[in-house]
């Protein structure tokens, strides 16, 4: 039975990931630091083939015993945002780069990683022209800037995947409400409006479901995919922020978007992506934009703190 070590395994991913590759017949190991203070994989402790190790993924030492067991590495730990890597960029720099770089030195040739990034490494791309693997990456943020060069050293491993994510929504036991699906339909549900700053702004989205059968959809098909980038995302989710507003409103009517008078958006990203390149592999995505709208605002109904953001 092979081991797959999970890095940041209790958070917003690794909490939805962990059961699946439970189920899918793997042992798991989870090292987390719980800096959010979440019990999101209580409901798995029955599970012998589970462990816990309450562990920060800078502790080179610890981390060396853990990664000579495992077979399969999934390094989800992370700073993640660019308002949480600005906040914190001394942190940020030693989990989001320094950690996975270590880790790529220790792993020995035949174990496989397969490693979340980002296609915000692509900064702001041409007017209606798709992104793809090839397009040159101008990453805006500190957290996109680690993501690009941690992916350079990954790809240096032949035995490595390296999964572009789009940005991610969805309900989670590790709920991050700093998500824009995630934030605009918490507003929606709660406030009834927002306020836009540069509502022409585009951007790629994927359900969290959908990652985490990426993730084992990887692990399973990892020699035709190894030693490749593969953009994920859904293909028909290329939305501006105000394509999204509408989007919301087909489910929460009364949700008003105000677009700012003044003021602009520090998060400069603007771009839309092809996904193709994955699709081509068989894998197809199962949870649209409008399922996750929705099981968001049925989560909400019984939400009203704001404890789950990163920042």
């Amino acid at each position: 039975m092979e081991r797959v070590l999970v890095t940041g395994g209790a958070g917003y991913i690794g909490s939805m990931l962990v059961p699946e590759l439970l189920r899918a017949g793997y042992r798991v190991t989870v090292v987390d630091n719980f800096l959010y203070r979440q019990n999101s994989l209580a409901q798995l402790c029955h599970d012998p083939r589970l462990e816990i190790v309450g562990a920060d993924v800078r502790d080179e030492a610890q981390m060396a015993g853990l990664l000579k067991e495992a077979d399969v590495v999934i390094p989800l730990a992370a700073l993640v945002g660019a308002p949480l890597c600005a906040k914190d960029p001394v942190a940020a720099t030693s989990v989001n780069r320094d950690a996975p770089l270590s880790m790529f030195k220790r792993l020995s040739p035949s174990q496989r990683v397969l490693m979340p990034t980002t296609n915000s490494g692509y900064g702001k791309g041409d007017p209606g022209v798709p992104v793809t693997e090839e397009s040159p990456q101008t990453p805006l943020s500190l957290y996109a800037r680690h993501k690009v060069e941690v992916e350079r050293a990954l790809l240096e491993r032949e035995a490595s995947i390296s999964f572009r994510l789009a940005t991610v929504f969805g309900m989670s036991p590790r709920l991050r409400l700093d998500l824009l699906v995630n934030d605009f339909v918490y507003r929606a549900v709660t406030d009834r409006f927002v306020v836009l700053f540069e509502p022409h702004f585009k951007r790629n989205y994927i359900h969290v479901l959908d990652v985490v059968r990426l993730f084992v959809f990887g692990i399973q098909n990892f020699d035709r995919l190894r030693g490749q980038i593969y953009n994920a995302g859904l293909s028909d989710a290329n939305l501006s922020k105000a394509d999204l507003c509408d989007e919301i409103r087909r489910v929460v009517p009364a949700f008003v978007s105000l677009v700012a008078p003044v003021g602009e958006d520090p998060d400069k990203r603007d771009y839309i992506v092809s996904n193709q390149k994955l699709e081509r592999t068989g894998f197809k995505t199962t949870h649209s934009l409008q399922d996750g709208i929705r099981e968001l605002v049925k989560g909400y109904r019984g939400l009203r703190n704001t404890r789950f953001g990163n920042v």
